[in-house]
């Protein structure tokens, strides 16, 4: 089990997927939270009618979260009270809030169970596929997108701390910053979350401020990017970084989780855009306008 740091926007991330699954099953209690120093802490409770689930901390291997984590897979009881193959260090939290059926599904990122989300029924009652697959697949695209959220940290950590905006960087020191930066935005191109998608912009700033010889600093609102008269989109921005890194159309639609008719599409828009006859042109005149690095 490894340990991994908590951070806010994680819990509010945890908070949406426990809402979500309350809102795609029949479980009238949802709660969850994230594997951090050993165990995972309750973060978010939705449907409760007691206080007693608050601060419950599940470590692997005990009570039936504990038990989800090590085995990688959902478990489920219908009789929290009676069942034997869990170990019972929680019954306070759970019995207390009057739980009998509860289902409690892992969130499992490269192999590593990151978190636990749960659903907790009163009444005994059956958990079937129509129950349980929506509790699935809330699992599987909180563990999508914590996947996507911790590559974007290792590579902005990789980037720190950025060169001043005032050296004049070697060829292979910018080249390594291009590559760096059309790295970001492929992992980036994904996350809908706007306080990380802040975040991110603030690392775009910080990588414009040494992009070579023009040395421009360039505006990234999520809203388009410009230079001069020229105006583009974020994902032809997306785009074009690929294209700066020798990518085809089929290698940037899968990096950027697009059909290869759109990067076409949003290649031959900013290209018209820069008035460039290919490509590669395209990518010297962003560059010179300072929408690349």
């Amino acid at each position: 089990m490894l340990t991994q740091e908590r951070s806010d926007d994680d819990v509010r991330l945890v908070a949406g997927a426990v809402r979500d699954l309350a809102r795609r099953t029949h479980f009238p209690v949802a709660f969850g939270g994230l594997f951090s120093d050993g165990s995972v802490s309750v973060t978010s409770v939705v449907g409760s009618r007691t206080r007693s689930l608050d601060g419950l901390s599940v470590r692997p291997e005990r009570g039936l979260g504990g038990r989800a984590m090590v085995e990688l897979r959902p478990r489920m009881t219908r009789d929290y009270r009676s069942a034997q193959h869990i170990t019972h260090d929680y019954d306070g939290h759970i019995l207390g809030e009057g739980i009998t059926t509860l289902l409690a599904v892992p969130v499992v990122v490269d192999g590593r169970a990151r978190g636990v989300l749960y659903g907790g029924a009163w009444a005994s009652q059956g958990v079937g596929d129509v129950v349980a697959a929506p509790a699935f697949q809330v699992a599987d695209a909180l563990a999508a997108e914590l996947r996507v959220r911790e590559e974007v940290r290792r590579r902005v950590a990789k980037l720190a701390p950025a060169p001043l905006a005032s050296a004049r960087l070697s060829a292979p020191l910018r080249e390594e910053l291009r590559e760096s930066y059309a790295e970001l935005r492929q992992v980036a191109s994904g996350i809908v979350d706007p306080a990380l998608r802040r975040r991110l912009e603030v690392i775009e700033r910080r990588l414009a401020a040494i992009s070579g010889d023009s040395g421009i600093v360039r505006d990234t609102a999520a809203a388009g990017r410009s230079a001069g008269d020229v105006s583009l989109s974020p994902r032809e921005i997306d785009v074009l970084a690929c294209v700066a890194l020798g990518a085809t159309n089929a290698e940037i639609a899968g990096s950027l989780g697009l059909r290869e008719g759109t990067v076409k599409a949003y290649l031959s828009s900013a290209m018209g855009k820069l008035d460039a006859a290919t490509r590669h042109a395209a990518v010297t005149k962003a560059r010179r306008s300072g929408l690349l690095p």
